[in-house]
């Protein structure tokens, strides 16, 4: 009878057997092995083999799960420097400290976690004590992405070494003081002590793979060496459940970035339950990492599991642990010793004899306590092999007690994630377990008291001689004193002054051409960061390949199929290039990274990245607030824009509200320009703002939004009259007037004011025309480069005026004295123009491309949203109409006229 399990000769035919003798001798001696010594045997047999092959590096494919225990083991471990004793009163105080600070701060109902630090204690002391480099030796020290929901922990550390004070930690969560603590890692809020935002889960991990990345790019381009830097991102096992977490694996793989590791705190509990309450998360994890090809080290097991292991001569236990989903694990730290003999040890012959010789306190300590992440011999051996490996990314998968130590009301309990605080007892159950010298008198009025050993104690002095030696606190943000960039030649912008004449060029065209002049610059072209996700031909970016080169660590190691051509595909190992292939995340992370360089490591770096704009703000808008906390500055452009330009893409592509997006974000200047002039006036004034000489008063920690468009057009010439340059900065002025644009209305026509921003203007600009030669009316017109500033203005100005302040908004002292009602138009939702309507004196009325992209003609799908010339003509006469200064009849007349 045919075994219908085996390989049948058809599914070997692209596998040529030179020796099939000797592979029917192999296929029969795992048969042999299965029969006379039982399956477990013989894929024991198998994983070891695989294993010497892997080891001797024979291509084959990689096991992608390892069984269920360390992968050093005991015998294998390095042994710790230092005081182990000190290190263990260090982490006490700040696990009795980071309980303390939430627990007292609940009186308030501002809330905090307390059990994820007290499960990852040992995961950032072992790092601080050991392997956290600091920012005092070359500048750069290490990169550390905190667990944000660990944050009292890391704050109960600053305070052991002086960096915090007791009042502080009481005003945790309560900053409006000016003396407190943000609930969550927030440089914009704590700058000299946070890096990183992290607590929008998923966008760290993503983060910590680009900065790794960025950090080779610095030092490939030769602008620093980063050799000594190391990235570290604390993660939670439930947190590898959004997509962002996993999305760049291979990439950090591919580029081979080991100065990259994860330690991924595998406490098996998300906010509500179990991450994988009938399955196991670190194998998972494990099998996902390995695919990618990053190196994984298991720290899953304590010592006190040495024992249980030697007892297991026949595989027993490991299978068994192997087959214990993680929500059995979690109810094991909650039951008795005679629970766990019946449920994990009952079942399986060897594993009843092994429990017999087990005393209760030996299983108790074994499933209640003993976790491999939760000593710090484990955490140290993993830490070291992870720093020290070559090649790959690492990740470390540690297993630990979610609430560890304090107490079984919080320890693996699945509502512990949403529990504030101790009782008395309870703090002083916690006191005795971890043997802090805390007397029952120092409860005040029920109030816990914080516990200081003495900034001369034994302890205080060990941990700031450990982070002595190793380059200064840590966490830490430093902005080093560094001298202004120097700002490029004014030749560079001034070019765009005089206009393109009779050529057309699309805004899009005119910031790529105004990009390349600005890398040429001797002092500040190599620091600025071209971003683009596979859309650079696009965008007319072609022309930068050759020059540039795109960044690649590998280099070129083909002959691209372009190679003939002049603007040839040109990646290079010094490329200055970031072109990421279609991910919008993967480019705004490295954005990120790039924009807050001055502060990570000292260089200011000047990013611009270049997008669909309808994959911007909508898809990635998250990342666009990271990197508003994170005190990034650089340039976001927004191209092929608006709701109608996109001639034939339809509802996908077609974007009408993305600056309705940006104008939430407090650090984004967002700006629509229409003309090439104004392009290069905003970047300008960027530049001088973020990079060079900001005004007092000027925040130099925003990033510029700017929107361009495909359409090509005239460009004209600057208008030479006072302020116009100062209107572009703050977001209005008047291009010109029915009579300066050659228009000669009738004596004491009605007026009315339009106002455009981005590509809309050039409907103005017609609407004026047919206003003045059908209809007798003049219109002047406006260029609205940035309706958002002008709010902030106005917004700056009500406040002012709350403090007894006298102060005229922008807009209005621009529009002060234009005759008749104003008209706002632009290619997006009415929304955009009607942020400033409050503030505008005259009778406003604005246009707009409300509701679903289409795919048409530009005009086509101009006439559908009503914002083309015509509707523009229509919609100034019914305000018109609507004041009597035209007749009622005129509208209607126009409507037909136009078929609208």
């Amino acid at each position: 009878m045919t075994d219908p399990n085996a390989i049948q000769p058809s599914e070997l035919d692209q596998l040529p057997d030179r020796d099939p003798e000797e592979t029917a001798e192999w296929q029969a001696s795992l048969d042999a092995v299965t029969k006379a010594a039982g399956p477990h045997r013989a894929a024991y047999l198998m994983r070891r083999t695989l294993e010497r092959a892997e080891g001797a590096g024979i291509a084959l494919p990689k096991l992608l799960e390892t069984d269920y225990v360390n992968s050093i083991p005991t015998s294998a471990e390095p042994a710790v420097p230092g005081d182990e004793a000190l290190e263990q009163r260090i982490t006490a105080w700040n696990r009795w400290n980071a309980a303390a600070m939430v627990t007292r701060g609940s009186k308030y109902g501002v809330g905090g976690h307390i059990a994820t630090f007290a499960s990852a204690a040992w995961l950032y002391e072992t790092g601080f004590n050991h392997f956290f480099k600091g920012k005092e030796q070359d500048g750069s020290g290490d990169q550390l992405y905190i667990q944000g929901h660990a944050s009292p922990g890391i704050y109960a550390r600053a305070f052991l070494d002086g960096r915090l004070n007791e009042e502080q930690l009481d005003n945790f969560r309560r900053e409006s003081g000016g003396n407190g603590l943000p609930s969550y890692p927030h440089p914009r809020r704590l700058p000299w002590l946070w890096e990183f935002p992290t607590v929008s889960m998923g966008l760290g991990p993503l983060s910590a793979i680009y900065q790794a990345r960025f950090n080779r790019y610095l030092a490939n381009r030769g602008i620093k060496d980063t050799a000594g830097s190391h990235v570290w991102a604390f993660l939670g096992d439930g947190e590898m459940d959004e997509p962002e977490s996993t999305a760049a694996l291979a990439l950090a793989a591919r580029e081979e970035l080991d100065n990259l590791t994860f330690v991924i705190n595998c406490n098996l509990q998300r906010l509500d339950g179990p991450v994988r309450a009938n399955f196991k998360i670190v194998q998972e994890l494990e099998a996902q990492f390995r695919g990618a090809g990053w190196n994984v080290v298991k720290t899953l097991w304590g010592t006190a599991w040495d024992e249980l292991f030697q007892l297991d001569t026949t595989g027993a236990l490991v299978r068994r642990l192997r087959q214990v989903p993680d929500a059995q694990i979690q109810t094991y730290q909650t039951r008795d010793a005679a629970y766990i003999r019946q449920d994990f040890f009952g079942g399986d012959p060897a594993l009843v004899e092994m429990a017999k010789l087990l005393s209760d306190d030996k299983i108790l300590e074994c499933f209640h306590l003993s976790r491999g992440g939760h000593e710090s011999r484990k955490v140290f051996a993993a830490y070291k092999a992870a720093v020290e490996h070559k090649g790959a990314p690492t990740v470390i998968l540690a297993q630990t007690v979610k609430g560890h130590t304090l107490g079984e009301g919080f320890a693996s309990k699945n509502a512990n994630h949403q529990m504030k605080k101790l009782s008395v007892d309870e703090f002083k159950n916690m006191r005795d377990l971890l043997e802090l010298p805390i007397k029952d008198s120092d409860f005040v009025d029920g109030v816990v008291p914080y516990g200081h050993p003495g900034a001369d104690s034994p302890e205080v002095r060990y941990l700031q001689e450990r982070r002595a030696a190793l380059g200064g606190p840590a966490p830490a943000r430093r902005v080093h004193p560094v001298a202004p960039l120097p700002a490029p030649a004014e030749k560079a912008f001034a070019s765009f002054d005089k206009g393109s004449g009779s050529q057309n060029v699309a805004t899009t065209m005119a910031f790529v051409r105004l990009v390349k002049d600005l890398v040429r610059d001797k002092e500040t072209g190599k620091r600025w960061v071209p971003i683009v996700p596979d859309e650079a031909r696009t965008f007319g970016m072609e022309s930068l390949f050759p020059s540039l080169g795109i960044y690649s660590p590998k280099g070129q190691t083909y002959e691209p199929v372009d190679r003939d051509q002049l603007m040839y595909y040109k990646e290079a190992q010094n490329g200055q290039i970031l072109n990421e292939g279609i991910t919008e995340a993967g480019s705004m992370a490295d954005f990120i990274a790039a924009s807050t360089s001055y502060a990570t490591h000292g260089e200011a770096m000047i990013p611009f990245y270049i997008f669909y704009s309808m994959f911007g703000w909508q898809r990635t808008a998250d990342q666009m607030w990271q990197l508003g906390d994170q005190l990034g500055r650089g340039f976001l452009v927004g191209a092929t824009a608006g709701r109608t330009t996109l001639t034939g893409e339809g509802l996908q592509h077609a974007d009408g509200h993305s600056p309705v997006i940006a104008a939430t974000n407090p650090a984004a200047l967002t700006y629509d320009p229409a003309f090439a002039y104004e392009v290069a006036t905003i970047v300008k004034d960027g530049l001088r703002r973020m990079y060079g000489e900001a005004a007092p008063g000027e925040d130099q920690n925003v990033f510029y939004y700017l929107t361009v468009y495909n359409e090509p057009m005239p460009q004209p010439a600057k208008p030479s009259v006072d302020g116009v340059d100062e209107g572009i900065v703050k977001g209005l002025y008047r291009f010109n007037t029915a009579e300066s644009a050659g228009i000669t209305p009738p004596a004491n026509a009605p007026r009315i004011q339009l106002l455009g921003s981005g590509t809309a203007i050039h409907w103005a600009l017609k609407a004026q025309q047919l206003l003045a030669e059908e209809w007798g009316v003049a219109a002047d017109v406006w260029s609205a480069t940035s309706w958002s500033e002008l709010r902030r203005d106005a917004l700056e100005a009500d406040e002012a005026l709350l403090r007894g302040e006298e102060r005229v908004p922008f807009v209005r002292q621009a529009l002060q004295g234009a005759e008749g009602p104003v008209l706002a138009v632009s290619d997006y939702m009415r929304q955009v123009p009607d942020q400033i309507a409050q503030w505008v004196e005259q009778d406003w009325s604005s246009l707009g491309a409300d509701g679903f992209g289409l795919s048409d003609t530009r005009e086509a799908a101009r006439r559908h949203f009503g914002v083309d010339a015509e509707s523009i003509v229509v919609a100034a006469l019914a305000q018109l109409a609507g004041r009597g200064e035209v007749k009622a009849a005129s509208v209607k007349e126009a409507r037909e006229k136009y078929g609208l």
